[in-house]
């Protein structure tokens, strides 16, 4: 993304921090620094108009060393290739935290899906498909949704590769229509797995189980679904926002009232006004009186210039990179808890393995058996985490990055360097 903070640097701080707690030497883990592939492609499409234009697309894997590379993509119209490769490198490091076998990888178009038809935005993703077909498939790099991209997005990759090969592949993406392949669970996982994360640090923080007053920036799928599981846990989410501002109410926001108006007002918080909430603004949101922060839009939203505001306790990141390497040290040095995007946020990627299990085996698991591996998994990571924290004496951030560097460094100098 277009600003001061590099996303891709702040990842390479934090992954030498950690190595240097692991004592490693830079050889290594020198090849995860670097991305194993960037493509770079020009998409013509055909506007509704009739008119050509030309838009600009990526994909990033960053490692394949532990499976097939895996992640999402993107569609935003300030994304930049440094903001894909990190990416693709915490997707790495989230896949190794929860032990799934697969590397990292990301994709992103660089456009504003705001201003296109839905059949200009399926030209898009049908060309954008073809251009990354050759690196893409359900043995080498595997797509799945992420900002401005869902089901149906999805459903257009998995037709396009599958065309092109002359039969049905479903295994080629995740996140996709439950009629052809798409997994039970999976568009709530990212945000079920935020708030199954959040109940295990209270209880490591000795915080209340219920009535925790809980601030969400970002109210798309991982927002608006952990603010709706945390509420029916009995927090009281006090503040929520979208991309053009939100609300704030100290004694608790009606969530099921909330998102009803969103459903009804294509997905906007703007213009609601229910139980007497103030409206605010994602700056607001970021600074106001709660105990805990769950960020869950961009990258880069908390930084050295508002650190200092943040009153929150506790941070658990919903989205990816939400807080600079500067801002780390100023909340840390402040007391505040903070459990990274490598593990808060996992799981999606945790249930969009099973999916892909799924397709391969051509089964098909109950809702109920899903969700709670998915818990299993989740709560086995935070375990181990919390492990390297105790005896380590670091960060929840740093403690996550040894995990996982540890499990990619073990695979890399199992697989040797070819040739």
């Amino acid at each position: 993304m277009a600003n001061t903070y590099n996303p891709y640097e702040n990842m390479l701080r934090v992954l030498e921090s950690a190595a240097r707690q692991l004592g490693l030497k830079p050889s290594d883990y020198e090849a995860i620094k670097y991305p194993e592939r960037e493509l770079k492609v020009a998409i013509p499409v055909r506007m509704d108009s009739g008119e050509i234009k030309v838009f600009e697309g990526y994909r990033v894997q960053h490692s394949s060393s532990r499976g097939p590379c895996k992640g999402g993509i993107r569609y935003h119209q300030q994304v930049d290739i440094d903001e894909v490769k990190a990416l693709a490198a915490w997707m790495t490091f989230k896949c190794a935290v929860v032990n799934i076998p697969y590397g990292g990888a990301k994709g992103a178009v660089k456009v504003d899906p705001s201003h296109l038809s839905n059949a200009e935005l399926e030209r898009v993703t049908r060309r954008f498909t073809a251009a990354i077909l050759p690196i893409i498939g359900p043995e080498k790099d595997i797509p799945a949704p992420d900002v401005n991209t869902n089901a149906e997005v999805m459903g257009w990759i998995m037709d396009t590769y599958s065309m092109i090969h002359g039969y049905a592949v479903p295994g080629v993406v995740t996140g996709k229509p439950l009629e052809i392949g798409g997994s039970l669970g999976r568009p709530e996982a990212t945000g079920r797995g935020v708030s199954i994360i959040t109940q295990e640090i209270l209880k490591r923080l000795n915080m209340p189980e219920k009535g925790v007053r809980i601030a969400i920036q970002g109210m798309g799928n991982v927002g608006g679904v952990s603010a709706k599981l945390l509420h029916e846990m009995g927090h009281k989410i006090v503040a929520v926002s979208d991309a053009r501002g939100g609300l704030y109410h100290p004694e608790g926001l009606d969530i099921p009232a909330a998102l009803k108006y969103m459903a009804a007002h294509g997905g906007s918080l703007e213009g609601y006004a229910g139980g007497g909430a103030a409206n605010i603004s994602n700056a607001e949101l970021l600074a106001c009186d709660c105990d805990a922060l769950i960020p869950c839009a961009l990258e880069n939203q908390i930084t050295e210039a508002n650190a200092n505001a943040v009153q929150a306790k506790l941070i658990v990141e919903g989205a990816n990179g939400p807080t600079t390497v500067e801002a780390d040290g100023i909340l840390t040095g402040k007391g505040v808890t903070i459990v990274p995007d490598i593990l808060a946020n996992a799981g999606g990627v945790v249930v969009s393995y099973f999916e892909w299990v799924q397709n391969i085996q051509e089964l098909t698991w109950e809702e109920d058996q899903i969700n709670e591996t998915l818990r299993k998994v989740l709560i086995n990571s935070f375990s181990q985490v919390l492990n390297i924290v105790n005896e380590s004496k670091v960060s929840f951030r740093v403690a996550a990055y040894m995990l996982a560097i540890s499990k990619l460094v073990k695979a890399k100098k199992s697989r040797g360097v070819f040739p």
